[in-house]
């Protein structure tokens, strides 16, 4: 069984468009204005082991605001169709990467509740055209629409960029995980029978 899927999304402010296979090997492109945004999602795919397509277009003048929520969304819906029933997977996750001075962990439940904790003392200022606040809402709209429960703390760094990253790899290690099929599972991980 194929754990694909294709997501296109089209606003006043937005056209996005997502291809995912959970259980790939990290290839696809990712094009969407916001170049540090670009650097993240390539992480995802790789340390998450997706094959990830994102193809997105913006009203970028504004800021990358609009851009980046847009492609979290996309991309929760995306991992939210593709997990489909969530029968046979392992649910839960976790993850801590260093990545120089800063360090990172990420907790993963797909629970089928979408709720994001996010603690990071982020400098203030951007990457490029990438705000650093925006790392939370991307985080946000992907844990809102993939229904999942996750947990993001930055819990050291200096470096902006490092933080960012270390966070961005801890989702990407956690969610592997949790997605991940468990052979000793036969159904829905859960005592409700159901994760929604």
């Amino acid at each position: 069984m194929t754990r694909a899927a294709r997501i296109d999304r089209r606003t006043a402010e937005t056209d996005v468009h997502v291809s995912l296979e959970l259980d790939g090997a990290g290839s696809g492109e990712r094009e969407t204005g916001v170049g540090f945004l670009d650097h993240m999602l390539d992480l995802l795919a790789r340390h998450g082991r997706l094959d990830l397509a994102v193809r997105a277009t913006g009203d970028l003048k504004t800021g990358a605001h609009h851009t980046v929520e847009d492609v979290g969304i996309c991309i929760g819906q995306a991992l939210d169709r593709a997990l489909g029933d969530r029968a046979g997977i392992h649910r839960y996750g976790q993850a801590t990467v260093p990545m120089d001075e800063a360090r990172a962990s990420c907790a993963v439940d797909i629970s089928g509740r979408g709720l994001l904790s996010f603690q990071a003392s982020l400098p203030p200022g951007a990457i490029g055209n990438f705000e650093h606040e925006l790392a939370e809402e991307f985080f946000r709209a992907l844990a809102a629409n993939a229904r999942i429960t996750l947990h993001v703390v930055v819990e050291a760094g200096t470096n902006a960029h490092h933080m960012i990253e270390a966070a961005f790899k801890a989702c990407a290690r956690a969610l592997r995980t949790a997605a991940s099929i468990d052979p000793t599972e036969a159904g829905v991980p859960s005592t409700k029978g159901v994760l929604r």
